[in-house]
């Protein structure tokens, strides 16, 4: 029988289970410094990668909520930490950031559930409800939600072809720059570039019927 992995919970009550070879007290020597750094030297203590986790738990459960619902998220962000836990020593030392390297891998790890992401989006296109606007009342994410929830823009989206998707959700659900996405997505800036050109353009001809303030809300993607 497998022994269930140590959890850690974040300051906004996130929790994902760290790999058992990790303990959940965060050490306050490399508390302040960079992703990069705390990642090297998890390579000797990987208790440290705890202070990855205690960092960004929260963003990529939000991400992997919006995307594949809040049935599959927790397990989609917890091995998204546990991927890159094991991966930890072929992260490049000079991304002082490591957010889109692990947007990246929620990203590939959204793909096991491509059914499940259809049916959020869908059920987004029937009922408006974010399934993120509950469990996470900050702000600026409720603004970005109350975008995404628009029915029809939520149904175009269910369209785009997964690379294209995965592309523009990088963008407006992670706030991630175009730099970053190439990271995350392991392709070249112009391909990210072309890849949220035409989903834009895809957004707009399938909002045309609109009015134009609204089919405009697919300029904002």
């Amino acid at each position: 029988m497998n022994e269930r992995p140590p959890v850690l919970r974040d300051d906004e009550g996130v929790v994902w289970h760290l790999p058992a070879s990790v303990h959940t007290g965060l050490a306050t020597s490399t508390a302040d410094d960079d992703d990069a750094t705390v990642i090297r030297h998890s390579l000797s203590d990987p208790e440290q990668f705890a202070i990855v986790a205690h960092r960004h738990a929260a963003a990529i459960t939000r991400y992997v909520t919006r995307r594949v619902g809040a049935h599959a998220a927790d397990d989609v962000a917890a091995e998204t930490f546990l991927v890159a836990f094991r991966q930890r020593a072929g992260y490049a030392g000079d991304r002082r950031d490591c957010l889109p390297w692990l947007y990246g891998i929620a990203t590939r790890l959204c793909h096991r559930h491509w059914r499940s992401e259809t049916r959020q989006l869908r059920l987004l296109a029937r009922t408006g409800a974010d399934p993120v606007i509950e469990p996470f009342t900050d702000q600026v994410e409720a603004q970005v939600a109350a975008s995404a929830a628009k029915p029809r823009l939520a149904e175009a989206l269910s369209r785009l072809p997964k690379a294209q998707r995965d592309a523009l959700l990088l963008q407006a659900w992670a706030g991630l720059t175009y730099d970053q996405i190439a990271t995350a997505t392991g392709v070249r800036l112009g391909t990210v570039q072309s890849r949220i050109s035409r989903a834009r353009r895809r957004l707009r001809e399938q909002l045309a019927d609109l009015n134009p303030a609204q089919a405009n809300e697919g300029d904002r993607w």
